[in-house]
Formats: C-alpha cells, structure tokens, sequence
C-alpha cells in the first residue's frame, strides 16, 4: 500500500468525512482570531512515575517501560516511591543505635538509577514522599512486610514527629538526597556510605498528598518543609523544592494561604513551586455511559478550583511557580476482586479529558501540567496506568500526552478562540511560527466541527489505538467541515 494511500486512510478511519453523516447536526464552528493573543504558554505537558513491582528490574514490561519513557522526552517528569511499598521507598527502616544504621538503597537504587537514566537530559522532580514510620510517634513499632513487592496502606502512621524540632527527619531527607548527588553521605554514626552518583536533580518535593498522609496542620508542614529544605541546601545549593503536593486541594485552602505567606517560613527559604492533584472519578452505581459528563463535570469543578488557588498564590507569592503534577482518573472498580475489563473508550476519555484540562491550565498559566502515571496494573489503580500493563506500550493516554507534547510548548501564542457548544474544546496555537489547533471531543459520539479557513489544508495528527499500542499518527487534510470521532484528540498544523 503506498505512503499516500495510507495517510488518506487514516483520515477516514479517524475523522469521518461529512458524505457519510449527511443527517448529523449543523457542524460546530470554530473560530480564531490570530490579532488577540491571550497569553504566552508557559506550560510544559509531561508525567509521574510512581514506583511499583513492574518497573523492577526483571519484570516483564521493565525494559518497555522505561523505553517508552526515555522515547517521550518529557521536562519535570515527577517521580515517586511511595507508602505501599516501604521497601521500594524508605532507605532506613530501622531506626538508628549508637553502634548501628539500617540504611540501605539495595532496593531503591536499581528503579532509581533506571528512571534518572531514561530521563537524562531532561529535567526531573524527585519526591521520596515517605518518611521512615520511626520518626512518628505511633502506638506502637510499625511493622512492614518482608516482600517488597508486597503491598501494605498501613506504612505511614502518626501526625507528630518523636523529634518536635523536625531535625532528624530533615537529616533523613539530606542524606537521602546526598545519596544521589554528591556520592554519598556519613551516617548518625558518622560512617561513610559511598554511592558512587553525581546525578543532577534540579527540583525535589516535599511529601506527597499531605492531606491523606500525616495528616499535618499548616504550621506543622511548613515547619517540616523548612527543616527539610534547609537541610537539603546545606550540600545542594542550586536545588529547587516543590511544597504541598494536595490530594484535594478544594478542601484545604488554609494550607494555601498558610504556605504561601513568607512570613511563616524561616529567613531564605524558597518557595519555589506548589503542587496538587486531581483525579476524576465516577460513583460504583455509574456505568461508562455516565463517565464522559461525570469526568468533565468534576474537571470543570477542579478547573475552578485552580482559580482560586491561583489568586491566593499572586497575592501572597507571585514569584511561585506551579505544578498540577498528578492528573488524571480513576474507576471505582480499580480495587474489585477480581477487576472488570476497562472497556477501550475508557482510556480514550481519559485522554481526552487530560487534553481537555491540559488547554485551561495553559489559559490559567500553569508552568507544569502532569498526567499520572506510567504504570499501574490490578491492584494497584489500573485505570490510572499510560502503560499496557501486560506489555509496556502505550494506552490512548500516554499517546495523547505525547500529542501535547510534541506540538505545544512555553512559548506558544495562545490565540483567541472559541467553539459553538459545550461538547468539543478547541484552542488555537502560534507554535514556533506555525498555526495549530487542537481540538478535543468531550463525548463518545462523533461530532463534526466547521473549520476555521486557514485549516483547509493541514497537516492532521490524532491518536490510533486504545488499550494497547496507542500512538499519535499524522495524515494530509484538506476541507472544512471535520467529523471528529468519539473521545477524539487532534492537532491541525495549518498549511502543511
């Protein structure tokens, strides 16, 4: 089949002509006007990486995994070993005695060393966000499991630190950090460990979801932030930090306006970025008809959100960057035993509803927007994975960010735009020179839009595939009207 033949296949299997819905609604226009700019993007799209059994050296998806992440080239990828699995992501699980230290990175240091590796050249942001359950006052000891790929939500007991002044847990961290960057470090004992690694890590996040974990005020987490900061600085001078990290930031704006006040940190602690999440997420009695109103609903909440958040951070620390680094969604079935089929259209909606957030985060200014996360697999959030499980390829929402990705950047003009109706999203870019347009169906129908004319010829790129082996292809366009399928992501780059 030639080269031709197949470029003008794609547009028919991908946007249907508008001959064969000559019954279907009056197209939705969409207009542009490249005289009013409304800002200059200062967004980076990219991903989390959240330490699991799968990306272990010697699973079956390891080295697919990681090619697939040194292949998106993405900046401020975030990467995170996390509470379900202590042995994956505390260095020191014992505390120490006067004659002995448990650290010990013979677990960590192989998915590490890979992540930093497959993202070499790029910008990264580290959170070990688990500290060691010793350092809490608990009940008692806090018992972890002898498999380290097995699973325990029971890691991360206790609010407040044996050691009030926070000192221990910030020396944790800058040994931890030390660990990566400067070769190693000298313990409570003052013994040497030597790594080996002079990695550049230019940012690195406080904990992660604060809200659920810990459980810390306002004060107490600034306080800790600023232990932990000014311990890390002492060695690493020209590392930035990440603060906040908020499982549900609609419900916390005390920790908003608390942080962002510099007169609550000590003198020369930087607030160089916040961060928070959000994941939409449909009831059990849902079924997937229900899930493409119940996704951009509650986006349309969090967008909302996002504003007020914002006007508390230009009050209070304009200077202060910003990172959503944890979007996505999950199904309320994740946990079943055993777990239902997600059915393809979930992961193209996914897709869809991340490029969807993805344009009004850029319209808000957001410096960093990030889809979560590489891997997950039964039991442990399946819905929220970018990764085939069984194989390590893409699903729709890996393509979809790597669509974003390689046609938007900091930089763009974003130009005035706007669309008849509520179901399709459009936005037009200035992308270095050349108009694009992106375009994001929001319903698992097809939908046919009227083009703006500078359109008509074009260069089309979409995403092929669902569950498995997802990618963005591209085709020739040429007309007006444009038949967008169902959940459908597509960039135009004009005059191609």
């Amino acid at each position: 089949m030639t080269s031709r033949l197949v470029r003008r296949t794609l547009v028919l299997l991908v946007c249907l002509p508008l001959a064969a819905h000559a019954q279907s609604p009056k197209p939705l226009k969409i207009e542009t006007d490249w005289s009013k700019i409304l800002l200059t993007s200062k967004s980076t799209a990219t991903l989390q990486v959240v330490v699991n059994p799968p990306l272990r050296r010697g699973s079956e998806i390891h080295d697919a995994a990681f090619r697939n992440l040194k292949n998106l080239g993405a900046d401020y990828v975030r990467y995170v070993p996390w509470l379900p699995y202590p042995r994956l992501a505390v260095a020191e699980l014992e505390p120490p005695t006067p004659t002995t230290t448990s650290w010990d990175f013979s677990l960590i240091d192989p998915m590490t060393v890979d992540f930093l590796n497959a993202t070499e050249g790029h910008s990264v942001i580290l959170n070990f966000s688990t500290a060691p359950a010793w350092l809490f006052k608990t009940d008692a000891p806090v018992k972890y499991p002898e498999d380290p790929n097995e699973v325990t939500w029971h890691y991360t007991q206790g609010s407040e630190l044996k050691d009030p002044t926070g000192q221990d847990l910030a020396a944790y961290y800058a040994r931890l950090v030390d660990w990566y960057t400067n070769g190693g470090f000298s313990d409570e004992n003052g013994k040497r460990h030597d790594s080996g690694h002079h990695f550049n890590i230019p940012y690195w996040e406080v904990f992660n979801e604060p809200d659920i974990e810990h459980h810390p005020t306002p004060e107490q987490y600034t306080e800790r932030y600023d232990s932990i900061v000014a311990a890390i600085r002492k060695d690493n001078p020209q590392m930035k930090f990440v603060g906040l990290a908020l499982a549900f930031p609609s419900t916390h704006p005390e920790m908003f306006e608390y942080f962002l006040n510099h007169a609550n940190h000590k003198p020369g602690i930087p607030l160089d970025m916040i961060s928070y999440h959000f994941y939409a997420t449909p009831t059990p009695e849902q079924t997937a008809d229900h899930w493409q109103y119940t996704f951009f609903d509650q986006a349309d909440r969090f967008l909302a959100t996002v504003r007020y958040i914002e006007e508390i951070r230009k009050r209070l620390s304009p200077e202060t960057r910003t990172t959503v680094d944890e979007i996505g969604s999950i199904l309320s079935t994740d946990f079943a035993e055993p777990p239902p089929p997600i059915p393809d259209a979930y992961w193209r909606l996914s897709g869809a509803l991340f490029s969807y957030i993805y344009i009004d985060l850029v319209q808000q200014g957001i410096d960093v927007i990030g889809e979560s996360q590489l891997v997950g697999y039964p039991t442990q959030f399946p819905s929220v994975s970018m990764l085939n499980w069984k194989s390590g390829e893409p699903n729709a929402r890996l393509a979809a960010l790597q669509l974003l990705k390689d046609n938007f950047g900091p930089g763009d003009q974003v130009v005035t735009t706007k669309a008849d109706g509520q179901e399709v999203a459009a936005q037009a870019f200035e992308h270095q020179g050349k108009k694009k347009l992106l375009l994001v169906n929001k319903r698992d129908r097809s939908i046919s839009v009227e083009l703006p004319g500078e359109f008509s010829t074009a260069t089309l790129s979409t995403i092929s595939g669902a569950a498995d082996g997802a990618k963005p292809v591209q085709s020739d366009w040429h007309g007006t009207t444009l038949t967008l399928a169902p959940f459908a992501v597509v960039v135009l780059a004009a005059g191609s």
